[in-house]
């Protein structure tokens, strides 16, 4: 299948026609000089783009990293015959590193204080990963190339100063995300009644916003109120978050489907 009839098949939109092209570039640039490449950082909904276009190519030697084990925005790099996932993940020259900037702890700082500060340097938001926050600090992530920029030029997020370092990829502190678990049951796994039980809506109220286009699943946007979701299966609302079908137990004595939602708070 050649470029033109992959794009034609997998792009949704021009948009994704650009991005999917670039991940195309980089994947023959592998296979034809036998180096390592990677795209800049993928959101969550970029990834499920590349991935389904990498299924229709064959799927190549490659690898989602964004630094740690479930990061939300990744690369994609493609790998040669001579170089392993691992090997690639836990060299301290690839493609991505880490600042950590350290600030009062009496000084609270959310994701969009630290996010506008780096964008005030003039980054690319496809240059940065990750962010976490953490008490009196935070760890950026970020293409390793952008690096020498983060710690001679960004000074300050909020009003806050900061004091910089580059770590490595080691020395991050991940936590996991602080979840609701939700327990219910539902006439059946569909996308409108999953959606309702996670977000305590009406099934009507849930299905006015998959009828206005605001749900995706697994990344992706999902019109049909009438979809199967599965065990999980990754949610999102735009407006209310986003949860994850973690179980389906079974069937309850009525009948019913039981499922255990994890919502994101």
């Amino acid at each position: 299948m050649t470029k033109t009839e992959l794009l034609d098949r997998c792009a949704r939109d021009r948009e994704e026609r650009v991005l999917l092209g670039r991940v195309l570039d980089k994947g023959e640039l592998t296979r034809t000089r036998d180096v390592p490449a990677h795209t800049a950082f993928l959101t969550p909904g970029q990834r499920a783009a590349a991935e389904g276009l990498l299924n229709a190519w064959g799927r190549p030697k490659c690898l989602f990293w964004g630094g740690y084990e479930g990061a939300e925005r990744t690369v994609c790099a493609f790998l040669p015959d001579w170089q392993e996932p691992e090997d690639f993940a836990a060299d301290p020259d690839g493609p991505v590193g880490a600042v950590e900037a350290v600030f009062p702890r009496e000084v609270q700082l959310s994701h969009r204080d630290i996010l506008g500060g780096l964008m005030a340097l003039g980054l690319d938001r496809e240059k940065l990963g990750d962010i976490l926050i953490l008490p009196g600090k935070c760890q950026v992530l970020a293409l390793t190339e952008i690096v020498p920029i983060l710690l001679s030029q960004w000074e300050s997020a909020g009003r806050a100063r900061l004091k910089l370092r580059q770590i490595p990829l080691s020395g991050l502190e991940v936590r996991p995300p602080e979840v609701k678990v939700i327990r219910d049951t539902v006439a059946a796994p569909r996308l409108d009644a999953v959606l309702a039980a996670g977000f305590s809506l009406s099934r009507g109220k849930a299905a006015d916003l998959i009828a206005a286009g605001r749900m995706e699943v697994n990344h992706r946007e999902c019109l049909k109120g009438d979809k199967t979701v599965e065990k999980g299966d990754v949610i999102g609302c735009r407006g209310l978050g986003k949860c994850v079908l973690a179980d389906l137990p079974g069937q309850s004595r009525k009948g019913r489907t039981m499922v255990v939602i994890e919502r994101y708070i």
